[in-house]
């Protein structure tokens, strides 16, 4: 499954914190029709560094389908940010 939101949620310290939801499945739109130019990009990529072209497409597939249910949390001096992908 591919993922389909992504939450985003910024505090400082001393500050209210924000959340922002970001509708993942909004970009698979340009994406599908950007798809001819995407892939002879990558197409052209993949003959230059000689890397099998099906393969480079499965790994970027499993990649972006393996994504829901990534929570990633960055801290630095009292700032916090928390990504969540669902």
């Amino acid at each position: 499954m591919t993922p389909n939101i992504a939450i985003v949620h910024v505090s400082r310290p001393h500050h209210l914190g924000f959340h922002i939801w970001l509708p993942l499945f909004l970009l698979w739109i340009p994406l599908v029709l950007l798809s001819p130019l995407i892939f002879l990009i990558v197409l052209a990529v993949c003959i230059a560094g000689r890397v099998n072209v099906f393969k480079a497409i499965a790994a970027f597939w499993s990649l972006s389908c393996s994504l829901p249910g990534t929570h990633i949390h960055v801290r630095s001096e009292g700032k916090r940010v928390t990504v969540r992908i669902l």
